[in-house]
């Protein structure tokens, strides 16, 4: 299979993962509806959750698409060799691309300026189909850039955006409470419980279960956590707010006073490269 094929077939993938979160927003709608659960609050938090997609899609077609030629040009001009695109290759790049995924999420949970993007997953009390696509503006980003090592080591850019697009697209169905535990599959796969312990805001909840598509590699570095009680979602603060632009930057105004009220440059440091609450006296 060629790169170009690849990249194809991942947005093939995208695609069957868009229907099925279609079908399961549908079945969540139609369960609240019954159950009278159904609140004017419910669907202007999803409208929030898919506002962010504006200001990220502004960004991927304007500042990403630069981005992404570059990454071009890098793997012309600074990569010599390149691995092949025979399935076995484009399995080891899936696998790649998802243990790549588990350091990018869990690096963006401990550093609060990247934080500042990926608190807009987080920040909604609902837990629904629609948060599967409530994203910050600038979180491809970091992506790309935890991605670059791949296309130095060989592989095509387009079999990293590819792999990427899969991985990505494989999360959509993580996003519901419809769907219980599924048995031995909890073992190697991530599924919805355990992404819903990912998006409690519980101690005990906490930074835990960043997989993408494999669960393995939070068992293998300590970060997993089996889903007991239901979760508490949304930030460990009191945003719970479905106005647009305060969810796309919420935490921008908290940041920028903090880089404002710094007394020194190893505060400024910490306010910019220290974890989410990072304090002078921590």
């Amino acid at each position: 299979m060629n790169p170009e094929a690849f990249i194809g077939l991942a947005e093939e993938i995208d695609g069957v993962f868009f229907l099925i979160g279609a079908a399961i927003l549908l079945i969540e709608i139609a369960e609240a509806w019954f159950k009278g659960s159904l609140k004017g609050k419910t669907l202007l938090e999803m409208i929030a959750s898919a506002s962010t997609q504006i200001p990220y899609l502004l960004l991927e077609v304007t500042l990403m698409t630069a981005a992404y030629a570059a990454l071009y040009v890098v793997s012309f001009e600074l990569v010599p060799w390149s691995i092949p695109t025979a399935w076995p290759w484009l399995l080891v790049a899936l696998l790649v691309a998802d243990f790549t995924y588990y350091w990018e999420h869990r690096i963006a949970h401990q550093v609060r300026l990247l934080w500042t993007q990926h608190a807009v997953h987080h920040s909604s009390r609902d837990y629904n189909i629609v948060t599967a696509v409530r994203f910050g503006p600038l979180e491809s980003v970091w992506s790309l850039i935890m991605h670059v090592p791949m296309v130095l080591v060989g592989f095509s850019p387009d079999v990293v955006l590819g792999s990427i697009i899969v991985v990505l697209a494989y999360q959509t169905w993580l996003h519901t409470e419809l769907i219980g535990k599924l048995g031995p599959v909890e073992w190697i796969l991530n599924t919805p419980s355990h992404h819903r312990v990912h998006h409690g805001c519980d101690a005990k909840y906490l930074d835990k279960n960043y997989a993408g598509i494999l669960i393995i590699w939070d068992r293998m570095f300590g970060s997993f956590q089996v889903e007991e009680e239901r979760p508490r979602y949304g930030l460990t603060t009191d945003f719970d707010s479905q106005n647009p632009v305060k969810v796309w930057f919420s935490e921008i105004p908290g940041l920028v006073r903090d880089i404002r009220n710094a007394k020194d440059g190893k505060e400024l440091r910490g306010r910019l490269f220290g974890p989410p609450g990072w304090k002078p006296d921590a």
